[in-house]
């Protein structure tokens, strides 16, 4: 022993030795037996047998791994509900949009997939295919506008059933919509609204092209300027990791007092993964009976599935079109702007949005017709960050 009662070097080298040599025969031990669990009962050994009797810890660690794997691959896989079904459910939703007294929807990518932007977690989302070691390919959105459940949720707030709207989506597609400002929180932001933070209260820039090409990750300067007071430019995107303090278009107040007030809340295309995290859209320290009724329409498991008074696997575009229908509402279409011509409901938003200062040059606010948008790049530097969440 050396002095002080501690080891030797050639007593720890030896003793690590030992170590290591335990967890190989650890690791082989477990290999073995995993090889044996792959087998039908039938198919094993009278001493692979043994083997699995005298490793019963190492067998029920193995069996519950393997309900985990099943359990995140079931909740992975898109269920959709037969159209009987569907209609069904659809006829339960219309009757609780009736007699909501305070409606909020939450709308999640799964609802501008069908205006070619990707998803996250879907089984072509992006986030899915990094999982997998696999490129995300570059996605042209130059005929990118409102999906049919984006009008439908203008629609309905117009008619007054639909009192706010919460999004996670950063594609400006609400807005786009004939969805008024006041009525939407951006929770992530707006690819196409740039802020200068230094003039009060905060001067906002409506771009026809994304702001965030410069931006990343605490990194937010878009390299523009402010015309009025020259400050440096920022995007409004919140990153994973980061906490978004902008008022808008985040527009937190307003989107924490529609879930104080609401009765309803119906989930489009979100996961749910993330807006889970935010307990003061949910209210759960409500009564139960006070608590909002939760309506949930995804392909895919969510983490609030056991929640919602109704869950409709379906396409939001699908189910949205029967619930109209069941409403007796007419589903606005949406125009592009043809030849500098405003036509759309998207200048008319822009002009709500308008500077709150005078208009001057570099603000392209009600100025510059809506043209092909270019790709947004925040979508690829959001899953380059989406670990975190």
């Amino acid at each position: 022993m050396a002095a002080g009662g501690g080891l030797s070097r050639s007593e720890r080298k030896a003793a690590e030795r030992v170590r290591r040599l335990r967890e190989e025969q650890q690791r082989e031990r477990l290999r073995q037996v995993s090889r044996i669990l792959r087998k039908a009962a039938a198919e094993r050994s009278a001493e692979e047998g043994r083997l699995l009797a005298e490793s019963e810890d190492l067998v029920t660690e193995l069996q519950g791994r393997s309900r985990r794997r099943e359990g995140l691959k079931r909740r992975q896989e898109e269920v959709c509900d037969d159209p009987e079904e569907l209609r069904r459910k659809v006829r339960e939703l219309a009757g609780a949009v009736r007699n909501a007294k305070h409606l909020v929807v939450y709308t999640g990518a799964g609802i501008s997939t069908a205006a070619s932007i990707p998803d996250y977690r879907g089984p072509n989302g992006v986030w899915t295919l990094l999982q997998k070691g696999r490129r995300v390919s570059a996605t042209d959105l130059s005929d990118a506008e409102p999906t049919l459940t984006h009008m439908c949720i203008a629609r309905l707030h117009e008619q007054k059933l639909v009192q706010h709207v919460v999004s996670q989506n950063c594609d400006g597609l609400h807005l786009r919509s004939g969805l008024p400002r006041t009525a939407i929180s951006e929770l992530h932001g707006n690819m196409y609204i740039e802020v200068c933070t230094s003039c009060i209260p905060n001067r906002e820039y409506v771009r026809v092209f994304d702001v965030t090409e410069r931006t990343a990750l605490h990194r937010h300067q878009t390299g523009r300027s402010c015309h009025k007071c020259g400050t440096q430019l920022r995007d409004t995107i919140v990153h994973f990791g980061e906490r978004g303090t902008l008022g808008q278009p985040l527009n937190w107040e307003a989107a924490t007092e529609a879930a104080s007030k609401a009765d309803t809340i119906l989930c489009l295309g979100s996961s749910l993964k993330v807006l889970k995290k935010y307990p003061r859209l949910w209210c759960m320290t409500k009564p139960p009976s006070r608590r909002p009724k939760l309506y949930i329409v995804n392909l895919q498991w969510t983490p609030k599935d056991d929640w919602a008074a109704l869950k409709l696997h379906g396409k939001c575009d699908d189910v949205m079109q029967l619930l109209m229908d069941e409403l007796g509402l007419e589903i606005p279409v949406y125009d592009r702007v043809l030849e500098g011509k405003s036509v759309t409901s998207f200048n008319q938003r822009v002009q709500e949005i308008k500077d709150p200062f005078t208009s001057g040059p570099g603000n392209s606010c009600g100025k510059t017709p809506f043209s092909p948008w270019p790709l947004p790049s925040v979508l690829a530097k959001k899953a380059a960050t989406a670990g975190s969440r």
